[in-house]
């Protein structure tokens, strides 16, 4: 274990850099001028190596985690969150809720679809567990990206206890998203409460078939039979599930 080192922790990271990974890293994560990720610099690590290195450092105070967060380098933010994520599986509730906590006040250095994917479910959506959802609610009503993402994505904890109300609702909230990235969050959270609940899907998008998107639709329906994506597709409801 090491306390403390960040300065360790950033040398481990650009020693198991590759350059080449990083160019294709850059390109994947659309990091050009006006696009979601501009400014964001790679080192070239795989996700698997980052994990590794994180664990050696879960014990990290939170004053050199947000120093992490703070950095323009990928690698440095999705380590301090793969850090928080298992400081938080493996606390005891008071430590479950200060990793909560901290993580709602750095929202704007999670910045990337990635990051928010690989965090809020475990952090967020398993800290909202038999309790309140209102925060999900404030978050998919922000006008950060990544906030709303991070509102939609952290339903998936909820999905796997069986509570498909609140995916529902944040849902709704975000059809008439503008951005891409909301729009196959919210396809794909979707998607998944239909693996629970085939028939409650279907009625939501019946519902709601002339606000959402394509893409979102799309994803939705993924898991759906052929014939039934044809019929869902063209607005048809009669789904055979």
């Amino acid at each position: 274990m090491h306390s403390g080192r960040r300065q360790d922790l950033e040398n481990e990271l650009a020693a198991a850099g590759d350059l080449e990974r990083a160019k294709s890293s850059a390109w994947f994560f659309k990091t050009g001028k006006g696009d979601y990720g501009e400014g964001d610099r790679f080192l070239g690590i795989t996700v698997p190596a980052q994990r590794k290195i994180a664990l050696r450092f879960r014990d990290l105070p939170f004053t050199d985690i947000a120093r992490l967060l703070a950095s323009p380098i990928h690698e440095h933010r999705f380590v301090a969150l793969e850090i928080l994520v298992a400081r938080y599986e493996g606390g005891s509730p008071a430590e479950r809720e200060e990793v909560f906590r901290f993580y709602l006040e750095q929202t704007s250095r999670i910045n990337n679809w990635d990051l928010v994917d690989t965090s809020a479910p475990y952090i967020v959506g398993k800290h909202l567990q038999g309790s309140s959802k209102k925060m999900l609610r404030k978050l998919a009503g922000s006008r950060n990206l990544w906030e709303r993402r991070i509102a939609i994505v952290s339903t998936l904890a909820l999905i796997k206890n069986g509570h498909l109300k609140t995916t529902f609702a944040i849902s709704e909230m975000l059809l008439g998203d503008k951005h891409d990235l909301i729009h196959k969050a919210v396809g794909w959270a979707l998607r998944e409460a239909g693996k629970v609940n085939p028939e409650a899907l279907s009625d939501f998008l019946r519902r709601h078939y002339s606000r959402i998107p394509r893409t979102t639709l799309r994803y939705a329906i993924e898991k759906f039979p052929l014939d039934d994506r044809k019929r869902l597709l063209a607005g048809e409801f009669k789904v055979t599930v």
